[in-house]
């Protein structure tokens, strides 16, 4: 199995927001920083990983001052553990105007 993902989600709140994800490995494996990839799901697709890498742990993603335009916004990430399992979540970021 791979690692779980956990989003702390701020529904409704106004940009600033802290943009939050927590990484849990399981069966003794440990998170791969380098495997952890985010992307905005919108046509084209827009890959965020470098813009976040700086706020990436094994642990996980915490970005205090994430700047985002109001409205709805899917977004994806993926994370590999040590032993190469990947898993993947998908969530939507509610913006207030």
């Amino acid at each position: 199995r791979g690692p779980k993902i956990t989003v702390t989600e701020e529904g409704g709140a106004k940009s600033p927001i802290r943009f939050k994800v927590k990484f849990q490995p399981l069966g003794g494996s440990s998170i791969d920083p380098d495997g952890v990839k985010v992307t905005y799901l919108k046509q084209p697709n827009v890959d965020l990983t470098s813009r976040v890498k700086p706020f990436t742990q094994p642990t996980g993603i915490d970005m205090p001052d994430a700047q985002l335009p109001p409205g709805d916004h899917l977004v994806r990430i993926d994370v590999k553990d040590s032993e190469g399992r990947v898993s993947t979540t998908s969530f939507m970021l509610k913006i207030a105007p």
